[in-house]
């Protein structure tokens, strides 16, 4: 089914960890990819030049890679979105989605264990009211290896009740996330492409499936 869908990824990576493989068949069908980066390294806070270069470089072939339509790159500073105004961050991301219009947007889950995931989810549902922006009918949660579930919210855990068949995509999806090949590192650590596998395999398996991404949908309307 062609759709406009909308990765919110709270730093650059997450789209490909989470998703990676729904936003290349999505692609595969014909759907207009839009992708929402909100946080950004930068000098001011630390990083070396040849850093942020690099990040820039990364995202460009991630894009490229996926093929992303409309890049959204807000450059917020990563991992100090709880020291900015809700308000503001909600207009910034208003304004995305006033821009791309999407049907399906995917989002990091509220229960992940990094701030910056959790403040991006509540900042997504602000933005996904059908009377604000009535493009949208379908708005799914992914899961971000490291993140989703190291999270200790009892009430607040992944469940996945949406699983997409990437059987086809999944090793270009583990082939892509080695543009962040500084964000990965060997087994057991979880943002590894063994764990990537068994996990697709995992959740396939849930579905009937050789592989799959799931998701927690938390809305739709049609």
């Amino acid at each position: 089914m062609r759709r406009r869908t909308l990765v919110v990824a709270p730093h650059p990576d997450d789209e490909l960890l989470g998703c990676g493989g729904t936003l290349l068949r999505r692609k595969s069908e014909g759907s207009e990819l839009g992708w929402l980066i909100v946080t950004g390294i930068s000098e001011e806070h630390g990083f070396s030049r040849e850093q942020v270069e690099q990040r820039d470089v990364e995202i460009e072939q991630a894009r490229t890679g996926l093929g992303v339509d409309q890049l959204y790159n807000l450059r917020l500073p990563t991992t100090r979105l709880d020291t900015l105004p809700m308000v503001d961050l909600i207009s910034s991301f208003s304004e995305v989605f006033k821009d791309f219009q999407p049907e399906e947007v995917l989002t990091p889950h509220k229960g992940d264990i990094h701030t910056d995931h959790q403040i991006v989810s509540k900042a997504v549902a602000s933005c996904t009211k059908w009377f604000r922006h009535p493009s949208i009918k379908s708005v799914m949660a992914y899961e971000t290896l490291s993140e989703t579930e190291f999270g200790l919210e009892q009430n607040e855990t992944f469940h996945p009740n949406v699983f997409i068949d990437i059987g086809s995509f999944l090793e270009r999806k583990l082939e892509l996330l080695n543009i962040y090949a500084s964000e990965l590192s060997d087994f057991p650590f979880p943002r590894s492409g063994t764990n990537l596998k068994v996990l697709a395999q995992l959740r396939g398996a849930s579905a009937g499936f050789k592989a799959a991404e799931a998701f927690q949908l938390l809305r739709e309307r049609f």
